[in-house]
């Protein structure tokens, strides 16, 4: 199967050759910026975008909600752990080659890639991220999976992957992520429940204002006023 997609009549060539083209126009800066951000650039938005979704689920209405969404955010990393496992017996049974191996005039933007190009390892893994996060909270999740998508153009861009090994990647990545989940939620949700229940470490799971906010529905009397809008723990939407 090395030989897959040497023909440049293939319109996964054509479809690289077409991205890839992009780079041999833009100026050199761009590049850079390009390089970066497919290689560690947006790996690095993925973690912020985490923090960010770990930051909502804390503040969640009742301590049932933060604790599956926390389950369901744990879950994100381990099925981009388990889907790159998974990809090590399908890259070495495709043995596809990198497309600057097999095709010239494309503009390679990162050197030392040695390895076999299908399925791509880094769509794969943005996408097991992506559609974890949704599973975890679905505005967070979308954002992950718009910088997935990012991601696989970058790939493309950077002539290190065909188009379809970053297909392959998503398909991959989603797989993993979905089908997977109700196995993982089942096993994680009773352990960030214990910790939920647990001293400090509870913090992790539930924010002091989340509980005040839960104790006070409890009760019926009114919310603890801040001095603003923004202002003080509880200045955070849930």
């Amino acid at each position: 199967m090395a030989g897959l997609a040497s023909d440049g009549s293939n319109p996964d060539v054509s479809l690289l050759f077409d991205i890839n083209g992009l780079a041999r126009s833009a100026p050199p800066w761009f590049d850079r910026v390009m390089e970066f951000t497919g290689e560690w650039g947006i790996m690095l938005a993925m973690v912020l975008v985490g923090l960010g979704c770990w930051w909502s689920l804390r503040r969640r209405g009742s301590l049932a909600d933060s604790v599956s969404g926390l389950a369901g955010l744990i879950w994100a990393p381990l099925a981009a752990g388990v889907a790159l496992l998974v990809n090590i017996p399908i890259r070495g049974f495709v043995e596809r080659p990198r497309p600057f191996r097999d095709h010239e005039g494309l503009e390679v933007l990162i050197g030392g890639k040695t390895d076999y190009s299908f399925v791509s390892d880094h769509a794969t893994l943005a996408m097991a991220l992506g559609v974890g996060l949704f599973v975890a909270h679905r505005k967070f999740g979308v954002a992950g999976i718009a910088l997935a998508l990012a991601e696989g153009f970058c790939r493309v861009y950077m002539g290190v992957h065909y188009p379809s090994d970053v297909i392959g990647g998503f398909a991959l990545g989603t797989a993993v992520a979905l089908l997977l989940a109700p196995l993982a939620l089942a096993l994680l949700t009773p352990l960030v429940s214990a910790v939920a229940r647990s001293g400090a470490a509870g913090r992790l799971v539930r924010s002091r204002g989340a509980d005040r906010r839960a104790v006070a529905g409890t009760v019926g009397i009114p919310e603890p006023r801040t001095e603003g809008p923004g202002s003080g723990e509880n200045g955070l939407a849930a």
